[in-house]
């Protein structure tokens, strides 16, 4: 590879990292606001709480990377995320199928991040980063575990509010 691929690489990885992180941390901003709000849906709380932790750790991931590189997360796009997540999930809050708005998104997030983290390990082969990768692709491999147990939940989610709505109108959340 080229100097001049290389120059052009670090700095295009590097943000995507710094927005990596960023995206994770408005990822759980919506997740604690979703835990907190889940009252009848107990698969989908326990759920959520485990992909927070996991959430929590490729946040720590991407950091130890950034600092093989010499480099730090954003504060700026980590305090901007998080607000964004804390709105995004206060939206929803007021639908009377909050429940299932936050499944929606929930399935379109965890997209946007496999995309995320794609790309990511494409730039990180492509500018020789070979110690991020199997970090990167750990976290790909959860996101995408996330994404299927979604997917495969919507409907189960739905009934679930649809028995809820049909018994007292308790399925909101």
């Amino acid at each position: 590879m080229t100097i001049t691929a290389i120059d052009t690489i670090r700095p295009l990885f590097v943000t995507g990292l710094r927005n990596a992180h960023a995206l994770e941390n408005e990822a759980l901003s919506i997740m604690n606001r979703q835990i907190e709000r889940l009252e009848n849906y107990p698969d989908m709380l326990a759920r959520l709480r485990e992909h927070r932790q996991e959430t929590e750790i490729q946040q720590e991931r991407l950091e130890r990377i950034l600092e093989q590189l010499g480099e730090d997360h954003s504060s700026f796009k980590d305090a901007a995320a998080s607000v964004m997540g804390s709105m995004a999930a206060l939206g929803h809050a007021v639908a009377g199928d909050e429940v299932l708005k936050n499944t929606f998104a929930d399935v379109a997030f965890e997209s946007y991040e496999i995309a995320s983290y794609t790309s990511l390990i494409t730039m990180a082969k492509a500018g020789g980063f070979n110690a991020a990768v199997p970090l990167l692709e750990e976290t790909l491999r959860e996101e995408m575990a996330m994404a299927a147990w979604l997917g495969e939940n919507v409907p189960n989610v739905t009934e679930r509010y649809i028995a809820l709505e049909d018994s007292g109108g308790r399925g909101k959340r």
